[in-house]
Formats: C-alpha cells, sequence, structure tokens
C-alpha cells in the first residue's frame, strides 16, 4: 500500500507543511475584515460544509465506542485550536506564529510518555528540554522582541500546540482502525453545528463595511476547505500509517513556509526569532529519531 512507502509519507509531509504554513497568512488576510472568532468559525464551517457529503456517507461507521474520541479530533485537534490560532494572529505575526507550531513535535512525545507509556531515552529528553527552551524564548519576546515580557499571546499558539498532541496520540491509539476520511469527516460532523450557531451570534455589519471583504473571505475559504478539511484527511491518514511523533513532525517543517511568506508580507524576522527556532527544531529533530524511538 502506497501509504506504508516511506517517500510517500515524506511527500505528504512536504505538502502538508506547504498548505498549513500557508494558513497563518490566509489567516491574517481573513483577519483584515472579519473578528478572529468568525475567521475561526468561518474556517471550521467551511471545512464542515466541504466534509458533509462523506460525514453522511461514513455515518454507518459511528460507532459508540469512538465517539469520545471524535469528540477530542473534531474539538481538542482541530475546533479549539483554530480559535486560538486566530486569537493570537491578531498580536503576533504569522511567522513567529509558525514558529511556535513546531513545539507540536515535542510535545506529542511528552503526551505520549505521560499517558500513552511511549518509552523514551535520554536523548529524547534532552531533545524535550531544548524544545522547550526554544519556545519560552519565543514567548518571553514582546512585540520589541525584549526578553523578559511574556508574550501572552504566544502562549495561546502552544496551548494549541498542545492539543494537537492530545489528538495526535488519541487518534494514533484509539481510532487507527478508520480511515483517514472517516475521522475526519465523523469529527467535522459534531463541530460543524457549533461553527455555525456560534457564527449566527455574531455581528457581520462591520466586516461587510470593509470593500475588500470578498477577497478576506476567499482567503478563509481556502483556509477552510484546504488547510482544514483536505489537510486534516491527509493528517489523519498518516498518523494511521505512521508513528504519532513522526506525522506531528510536519510542524517542523511548516515554519520554513511561514517565515517565507511572513518576510513577502513585510514581518520583521530577527536573529533572536531564527536562534530560538534552532533551538525548537534541534529539541524537535532529538526528539524524533526513529532508531530510538519506539512507535506509538
Amino acid at each position: 500500500m502506497i501509504w506504508k512507502k516511506p517517500w510517500f509519507q515524506f511527500s505528504i509531509l512536504l505538502l502538508l507543511a506547504f498548505v498549513w504554513g500557508s494558513s497563518f497568512i490566509l489567516m491574517k488576510i481573513g483577519l483584515k475584515s472579519f473578528t478572529n472568532e468568525q475567521v475561526a468559525g468561518i474556517r471550521m464551517l467551511l471545512a464542515s460544509l466541504v466534509l458533509l457529503p462523506y460525514s453522511i456517507k461514513n455515518l454507518k461507521y459511528l460507532k459508540k465506542k469512538d465517539v469520545k474520541s471524535l469528540l477530542i479530533a473534531g474539538f481538542i485537534g482541530s475546533f479549539i485550536p483554530a480559535f486560538l490560532f486566530t486569537k493570537a494572529q491578531t498580536q503576533i505575526d504569522s511567522a513567529l506564529a509558525g514558529m511556535l507550531n513546531s513545539m507540536t513535535p515535542v510535545f506529542t512525545l511528552l503526551v505520549g510518555i505521560l499517558f500513552h507509556r511511549t518509552k523514551f531515552l535520554l536523548l529524547q529528553a534532552l531533545g524535550l528540554i531544548l524544545g522547550l527552551l526554544g519556545a519560552v524564548g519565543l514567548i518571553t519576546s514582546g512585540s520589541g522582541l525584549e526578553i523578559g515580557h511574556v508574550n501572552s499571546y504566544a502562549l495561546l499558539i502552544v496551548l494549541a500546540t498542545f492539543f494537537y498532541a492530545i489528538n495526535i496520540n488519541e487518534v494514533k491509539a484509539r481510532l487507527a482502525h478508520l480511515t483517514g476520511m472517516q475521522i475526519t469527516s465523523l469529527a467535522f460532523f459534531f463541530t460543524g453545528p457549533v461553527a455555525l450557531i456560534y457564527l449566527l451570534t455574531t455581528d457581520f455589519a462591520p466586516a461587510l463595511e470593509n470593500p475588500s471583504w470578498p477577497v478576506h473571505l476567499l482567503a478563509l475559504a481556502g483556509l477552510g476547505i484546504i488547510g482544514t478539511a483536505l489537510a486534516m484527511v491527509l493528517m489523519n491518514s498518516l498518523i494511521r500509517y505512521s508513528s504519532a511523533v513522526y506525522a506531528s513532525s510536519v510542524t517542523y517543517i511548516i515554519p520554513i513556509f511561514a517565515i517565507m511568506w511572513g518576510i513577502l508580507d513585510g514581518e520583521n524576522i530577527t536573529p533572536l526569532h531564527l536562534t530560538c527556532m534552532l533551538f525548537i527544531l534541534l529539541g524537535v529533530y532529538l526528539t524524533n529519531k526513529k532508531n530510538k524511538l519506539k512507535k506509538i
């Protein structure tokens, strides 16, 4: 089967890195007209709508024992992080958000160790420490990159990566008997109605006053349909056929594209950013050593 081929898995990693690395700039574009809550809600609603035909088709595979894990996949793995990311990007650059997102593999290993009995060696422990140091460096840098100021908005990104880690481990441990499409469509079957109800409580009048709102909505359509629905199908399929930590390692390629888009958009990337990023990447590399890590 092609999903078991290492070259194919790596190709999917690169594709996901490009899609998700571009999602930060799409969120930034959407925020030009819509509130951060509306951006997240629109993203989740559009993803749910495009997956709805598959959700209905796959309802026959919905088992009572899987509901808890599917709720975790839907809300912990996508819904809540979507709101955390858009809230954070009201105050931090998309490139910085992409850098912090690379903490996901570190947290994936940590959650695996604490809750899924993943075995680890000293090398992985060192990787965890280095990754956390890099994240702390970025978090304690204010908008002016002055060390000592805790950026609470950056903490929202870190929390989102922790939620991603919980989801990845849960999917690997509890939902491996379902396909990536079944997992994603059934998970978004639960989140779609919640997103719709929430959006109906918001005021779109201010957004529609911006003459460029159709362009900004188009960016959110790409974010929801490609950056969420399609990407999560690929991600859940990858988790099924590889280790949880390997699948999560997509997030240390994401910053390459996030930084690229950030530079093109005129964002300020400093040596401090890049130094902290190197700490995170080194940490991820050590925690992701395949020959040392037991698959989970």
